[in-house]
């Protein structure tokens, strides 16, 4: 689960992480009173207007402005809460902002003594160990960082049986460049920040930029944070910073049914119990020479009612042009899964205007088989693999 830039803040902060200061705002009028508040409270005189949305690379968007005065933060909130905020990471018409975070301006005017750091921690896959990246090439993309200066990426695995050390925290300290105050801070913000990454059951913590301030404090000025979703039954407080306006409405909608979905660019819808027979399914569909709109797993019941709803969620996205439904019979029987499709099919109507292939293997597949055959329905049946991506062929040629 993706939060909001001010959520991971908060997080961050509770773990003793210092941060750039902020206050949410959901108007220009609130955004001025904030900036008053945040003024009163830190002394900043200039205030960093920031967009939020899931969603990085918001200042190259317009989505990050710089304030001088009220008035300025009053006329730039204007103009971010309400905008299509269009980033390389956001879909191609963009994500609507709907509320922005006043922070406070850490660059102090007239000073050039600061330093940009990149700063993340993740789950290093492979190796089954957690892992802080980092690089003193902070401000920029870390993806054109790691392709053309890779040099200065560098990395710190940690052992799950002893956690992080502190030789390591001070190898990052040293690997940044830092000495002094600086470093002392560094020492003590990096264990700070692997303490929230654990503790929040994160699956990513990414700083871009980690500041060295003028006076050599060491600040988180953003944070992109993913909560684990699987853990979040252990932490009430994070699940309510879910925002939906944020996601895929589809994915939305199929999670409040019960439904595993995740939306994809193809065109041939999938509706499949299990993920390892919808990931086969997806690559029987790429070997069919498309590709699929959706990962869509039922779970292991397929009445009528529980395909009606995956049907209409598969025909909201208007790029499918046809349905492959992959059922294994075990726990329910292939005939109660065909009758379920056919029921499903009836009552939809003429709302169906793509071709459905079904394949059903396991417990009474024959008899499914015949059912769909002879039920009158524009529904094409299989038994075989290579028979439905055959299927699929014949109803897209």
């Amino acid at each position: 689960m993706d939060i909001h830039e001010y959520q991971g803040k908060e997080i961050l902060s509770s773990y003793g992480v210092k941060v750039q200061r902020g206050h949410v705002a959901n108007n220009a009028q609130e955004a001025v009173a904030m900036a008053k508040q945040l003024t009163a409270e830190t002394g900043t005189g200039w205030h960093v207007i920031k967009a939020q949305v899931h969603a990085g690379g918001r200042g190259k968007g317009g989505g990050v402005k710089l304030a001088k005065n009220l008035q300025q933060v009053e006329e730039l909130a204007e103009q971010i809460i309400g905008m299509q905020l269009i980033t390389p990471q956001t879909p191609p018409e963009g994500k609507k902002v709907h509320k922005v975070l006043i922070a406070e301006d850490v660059y102090y005017p007239g000073e050039s003594q600061t330093e940009e750091f990149y700063m993340s921690v993740l789950l290093n896959r492979g190796k089954g160990r957690n892992m802080i990246m980092y690089s003193t090439e902070g401000g920029m993309d870390i993806e054109e960082v790691a392709e053309k200066t890779p040099h200065l990426i560098f990395t710190e695995e940690i052992d799950p049986a002893v956690g992080l050390q502190g030789f390591q925290v001070r190898r990052i300290a040293f690997n940044l460049g830092l000495s002094g105050a600086a470093f002392k801070e560094m020492t003590q913000f990096v264990p700070a920040l692997y303490n929230a990454y654990i503790g929040c059951d994160a699956t990513m913590f990414e700083i871009n930029p980690v500041l060295k301030t003028s006076d050599n404090k060491i600040i988180a000025v953003d944070a992109k944070v993913n909560l684990d979703d699987n853990a979040l039954y252990r932490h009430p407080k994070y699940a309510e910073m879910r925002d939906i306006r944020e996601e895929n409405a589809i994915e939305v909608e199929a999670k409040a049914a019960g439904l595993n979905y995740v939306d994809l660019d193809g065109t041939v819808g999938c509706m499949v119990n299990g993920a390892g027979l919808a990931m086969a399914t997806m690559d029987l569909i790429k070997y069919a020479g498309y590709e699929p709109a959706n990962f869509l797993d039922v779970g292991g019941t397929a009445d009528a009612k529980r395909v009606e709803t995956a049907f209409r969620i598969i025909l909201k996205d208007p790029n499918v042009r046809a349905i492959l439904i992959n059922i294994f019979g075990g726990i329910v029987r292939c005939d109660r899964v065909a009758q379920g499709v056919i029921d499903a099919y009836k009552n939809m109507g003429d709302s169906i205007k793509v071709p459905i292939i079904v394949r059903l293997q396991g417990t009474n597949a024959e008899l499914a088989k015949e059912m769909i055959d002879n039920s009158g329905m524009p529904i094409l049946s299989a038994t075989l693999f290579q028979e439905a991506a055959d299927q699929v062929k014949v109803a897209l040629s």
